[in-house]
């Protein structure tokens, strides 16, 4: 994007997984960049066309200029019998925004690396995610933030849901350099475990070598709050429908903050579509 150029529609690159032949490879790889003062908001979506395994290979680079703004959603919601690997990685000047979303659905094996460097001070990273995994899925997300100078801030907001015997896995790192004071950086990963057969590893990190920040980072993991069922069972709601409604509810912390309409409004409908096949009631047993 040219400096000072802000771009009003949205970018959407799409990749679908159109062959039938198991054993497909697709290798994508895309660079952005953000020239001062530019503006820019990206949809980065990976689906399949058929229900054949394939891998996806994939690495996004983004270089924001200073006081450049880019919000980049990525959706992957290929078929359950994929396997998908991808790197996600920012370089931030002074005074740029970058707002990230990694909202994973799909593949049998997903594995998303996700890293921002803020390299100059009053670079701001926000990083946000949902992730949804039933069945036999393992959808795995390793976050890495670099604190690389003085006066920068990261949020970062990961949500997991998992249903059957999906396996979820939160690796979260933030990364204060000795130069780097008055870092301002918070981490967050929330669970919600709908079966006794799940599997959530979620660690967060801190590594501070600066004496002068905030830094925040934590973890939960938990099942449907039974009072709040309780609360809309006893207002004529039904079990199985209260239960979607909690799980939709928690979904939705991390869907409100996509300021990209379409991708938001493209995500709240497929979301609907997931949660009607969903089972929401914790057993011991597959059904």
């Amino acid at each position: 994007m040219p400096a000072n150029v802000v771009v009003e529609q949205p970018v959407q690159l799409l990749y679908l997984a159109a062959s039938a032949r198991p054993g497909a490879a697709v290798h994508a790889r895309n660079l952005i960049v953000a020239q001062p003062g530019s503006s820019v908001k990206i949809m980065e979506t990976y689906a399949s066309l058929t229900e054949a395994p394939h891998l996806t290979n994939a690495v996004t680079e983004l270089a924001l200029g200073p006081e450049a703004r880019v919000e980049h959603c990525r959706l992957q919601n290929e078929n359950e019998r994929a396997f998908h690997v991808a790197w996600v990685q920012a370089a931030q000047s002074r005074h740029s925004h970058w707002l990230s979303h990694s909202i994973a659905t799909g593949a049998r094996l997903a594995r998303n690396q996700i890293q921002a460097l803020l390299n100059d001070e009053g670079a701001e990273a926000i990083l946000n995610g949902l992730y949804l995994a039933r069945g036999e899925q393992l959808i795995d997300h390793h976050t890495v933030v670099d604190h690389a100078k003085p006066h920068c801030e990261s949020h970062e907001f990961y949500f997991g849901i998992l249903s059957g015997r999906a396996h979820g896995v939160f690796n979260g790192k933030i990364f204060v350099r000795q130069d780097a004071q008055k870092t301002n950086a918070k981490q967050t990963n929330r669970n919600l475990v709908l079966s006794e057969r799940a599997l959530i590893n979620t660690k967060p990190q801190l590594e501070i070598f600066a004496d002068d920040v905030k830094c925040t980072h934590g973890a939960t993991v938990g099942q449907l709050n039974e009072e709040a069922l309780f609360y809309l069972r006893a207002r004529g709601i039904g079990s199985e429908m209260a239960r979607r409604m909690l799980v939709r509810a928690f979904a939705n912390d991390a869907v409100e903050r996509i300021t990209l309409a379409p991708a938001r409004e493209h995500l709240e409908k497929l979301l609907t579509e997931l949660f009607e096949g969903l089972d929401t009631s914790l057993s011991s047993h597959e059904r």
